[in-house]
């Protein structure tokens, strides 16, 4: 079976690569340290420190065992080499809401580095698959949770 391949910018895999270096080296060994503090308190059954340091321990192991095997799965795209007016995956994207006018920026990245927070979008959302293609001065529907909507592209751009 083909190993799936994940797009992602070489940003996005440094900071997934870090974000791997620091559980490993800082958080895993504290959240032992945690652990091994709270059971010298005694009775576990009622040691409520001991049980969210399990439950942290939990959630850092998993996400231990998600970067592994998402990281040698990346495939870098190098946006910086691209160019032109089409929306394509790294690109930056400025659209106009048709109806309200309102201006907002993305860029369109992989889906283990997008947030939505700081303007990165995934390309397999709606509104990255809706632009996708496209040019600057298209007018495109994009799904909605409180149906479509219709947005203009005003800028593409790769570096910025």
């Amino acid at each position: 079976m083909p190993v799936q391949k994940f797009p992602m910018t070489a940003e996005g895999l440094a900071r997934l690569e870090e974000e791997l270096k620091q559980l490993k080296s800082e958080e895993r060994p504290a959240i032992i340290r945690a652990i091994a503090e709270a059971r010298a308190h005694g009775d576990l059954s009622e040691n409520a420190e001991y049980h969210a340091a399990r439950e942290r321990q939990s959630f850092i192991e998993g996400r231990i065992a998600e970067l592994e095997s998402v990281i040698p799965s990346v495939e870098v795209i190098d946006s910086k080499r691209l160019t032109g007016d089409q929306v394509r995956f790294g690109a930056y994207v400025t659209i106009v809401d048709e109806e309200t006018d309102d201006e907002k920026n993305y860029r369109i990245v992989g889906q283990y580095e997008a947030d939505m927070k700081n303007g990165s979008i995934s390309v397999s959302s709606p509104l990255a698959k809706a632009l996708m293609g496209r040019k600057v001065g298209d007018s495109v529907e994009v799904p909605a949770p409180g149906g479509s909507r219709s947005v203009e592209i005003t800028a593409v751009r790769f570096v910025q």
